[in-house]
């Protein structure tokens, strides 16, 4: 069965791409040499930087070339330089040869640190559990990135799209970390029940609060490419993807806590073990909930700002800020509704399956 379920996964993670995008130019790096400032005689607020860099990948590395950059002292369309600075450039063949302009710094370099500080503490906090779990994030990724995003773009309906890839996410990270047995079976079960109410919680939500799926400029930027897609649709697949998370956590300690009684008083029964669960897991609601909450909270701090700006009724009616709390409150939701999903499942089928000495046959 493992190796069926690495054919399927494989297939899933190489499956190509549905839509032709065309050819796109590779993007290059290049490095800042020399920097020169000039202000701009009709503006008070315009400065024009004329900038000499050297490129130092792709096909044209080593080459050394001038570009402009502006500056209009609005801090969220200025591309702040200095000599010695590593920027991305965008290259566009105009028909006699490429031209680049600056896309923006080069921060990759950071996120590559920061990845490696994770998954060296994951493995040595976590040992054999901590590479599985690594193992379990690279392909949820793989997932999102290969399997999601072609899905949504060739038409597929969102929410079915994240329903599914999101239960070949949890089988892959529950059987990876806890084996093929009846503990994370039960964890798989109560998470993907947890999502199809929170799928439909949703859904509900979206319709009753006449909510549009347009949630910022990024929601923009895709309509003017792919005007054609469910914007609506989407948004739920976002409010289901930030939940599985969470949810998969609650379902496993849950589960996981009512395997370690089970083992340790064979006398337990199911509603016995039920019962620890749900102790177990009202608990966890507290934190969890609360940390999906801060989560979201966090993320709309600039929005919070904002409404020292504008009349309460108005801001909290806003299509985005509904959006936003809306998305914290189907999390926590999902959370809270796991916790006895997981009890009974895990309940009934460890008492079952532990009390005959063997695992479920997968």
């Amino acid at each position: 069965m493992k190796k069926i379920c690495l054919i399927i996964l494989s297939f899933f993670i190489l499956l190509p791409a549905f839509a032709d995008e065309g050819k796109i130019l590779p993007s290059a790096t290049a490095v800042i040499e020399n920097i020169e400032y000039i202000d701009l005689d009709n503006s008070v607020t315009q400065t024009k930087q004329n900038i000499q860099l050297k490129i130092t990948s792709g096909e044209f590395k080593g080459n050394v070339i001038e570009l402009e950059n502006m500056l209009t002292g609005n801090p969220y369309y200025d591309i702040k330089l200095r000599k010695g600075s590593k920027v991305i450039l965008h290259a566009e063949d105009n028909g006699q040869g490429i031209e680049y302009s600056i896309e923006d710094v080069h921060r990759s370099s950071t996120l590559l640190w920061l990845s490696a500080l994770f998954c060296g503490l994951l493995i040595y906090v976590g040992r054999r559990k901590g590479v599985y779990s690594l193992v379990a994030i690279v392909l949820s990724v793989l997932l999102i990135s290969n399997c999601l995003t072609p899905m949504i773009l060739f038409g597929i309906n969102p929410v079915l799209a994240s329903l599914i890839i999101c239960i070949i996410s949890t089988a892959v990270t529950m059987f990876l970390v806890g084996g093929f047995n009846a503990k994370s079976s039960a964890a798989a079960v109560g998470v993907v029940l947890s999502l199809i109410f929170a799928c439909l919680l949703s859904s509900i939500t979206m319709f009753t609060a006449h909510l549009t799926g347009f949630t910022g400029e990024n929601s923009l930027f895709l309509y003017s490419s792919h005007p054609e897609l469910d914007f609506v649709g989407i948004t739920i697949s976002a409010m289901i993807l930030a939940t599985l998370g969470a949810v998969m956590d609650v379902a496993m300690s849950i589960s996981s806590t009512i395997n370690e009684i089970y083992e340790t008083d064979c006398s337990k029964t199911v509603k016995e073990l039920f019962t620890s669960g749900m102790n177990v897991g009202r608990d966890i609601i507290g934190t969890m909930a609360n940390t999906l909450i801060l989560v979201y909270l966090g993320g709309s701090l600039p929005l919070l700002l904002l409404a020292g700006n504008i009349d309460m009724q108005k801001f909290i009616n806003l299509n985005q800020v509904v959006t936003e709390i809306a998305s914290a409150l189907i999390g926590s939701i999902g959370i809270v509704i796991c916790v006895p999903f997981t009890a009974l499942v895990a309940s009934a089928m460890i008492h079952k399956y532990a009390k005959l000495n063997q695992d479920i046959k997968l």
